[in-house]
């Protein structure tokens, strides 16, 4: 019992800590939040690689993380979103013709794909604005709300599951009450912020519950792929970083390209939250 409390305490904590320099580093923007995305798609990065390489799918030796380091720089330096995402396709180009000149596993190619989105997506949100801060606070609050009451509705309701092929613990219901709940809390934290768009943001927090889960799925196949329970020990009491972000980093894609649809590539936030 005791070392089901320390446990449950070191998660408790934990996931305290990070709330709160996640939440410091997006009020700031700009470079610390780049940073804050750029920290996010290193770990990714190495947490994908690394169950790749436990399962002997890569022969490409530093190249990858080489690479990505170079994106990594990219994003960092603040260029236009044109540029990163040149950037991001020559690398992830350059990485998949070393693994067809090699014979090595595709996973390197698709992992420097999958990092790397998800830093650019998250960057180019919240950029230096309103508009972004509302856009990167909506978007916590629908995937964190989705996450948290999936699992608690599919707990106390149970039924078929979701997917059990992937995700056995994930239930029908539980992805119901999770994108409800997600629709929900997006729209209250329009509300705080003063946005007029309230129905078409509903819509956007539903689309981004539903991609928020298929990222959670996603993430669990890739480490059932690769026989991992975690994808790493990085974070304690927690599992890896990509246990903790699969459901936003695919819906801060999703985010993205809707704004990038509504308003401009390098202010995607500015079409969907006006300030």
């Amino acid at each position: 019992m005791s070392d089901g409390l320390s446990n449950l305490q070191v998660r408790v904590v934990s996931a305290v800590v990070l709330g709160i320099a996640v939440l410091v580093l997006t009020w700031f923007g700009a470079l610390p939040f780049r940073l804050l995305a750029a920290l996010i798609a290193g770990a990714v990065f190495y947490e994908w690689i690394h169950m790749a390489r436990a399962n002997g799918a890569s022969r490409l030796c530093f190249l990858p993380e080489a690479l990505m380091l170079v994106f990594i720089g990219v994003l960092v330096a603040g260029v236009s979103a044109l540029t990163t995402a040149a950037v991001l396709a020559l690398l992830v180009a350059i990485a998949a013709i070393c693994v067809a000149m090699r014979g090595a596993g595709h996973w390197d190619a698709a992992g420097l794909a999958y990092a790397g989105l998800s830093g650019f997506a998250l960057a180019f949100l919240r950029d230096s604005d309103q508009a972004g801060l509302a856009a990167v606070l909506f978007l916590f609050a629908v995937v964190w709300a989705t996450d948290i009451f999936a699992y608690f509705v599919g707990k106390a309701v149970g039924g078929p599951k979701l997917a059990p092929a992937i995700s056995p613990g994930k239930t029908r219901s539980g992805a119901l009450g999770g994108a409800v709940f997600g629709v929900v809390a997006g729209v209250l934290v329009a509300v705080v912020l003063g946005q007029p768009n309230l129905a078409s943001l509903a819509v956007v927090a539903l689309v981004l519950s539903i991609v928020a889960q298929a990222g959670d799925l996603f993430e669990s196949w890739i480490k059932r792929r690769h026989g991992a329970k975690d994808s790493s020990t990085i974070i304690p009491g927690h599992g890896g970083v990509m246990d903790r972000v699969d459901g936003l980093v695919a819906a801060a894609v999703a985010l993205y390209l809707i704004g990038w649809v509504a308003g401009s590539a390098d202010h995607p936030a500015q079409g969907l939250f006006p300030v």
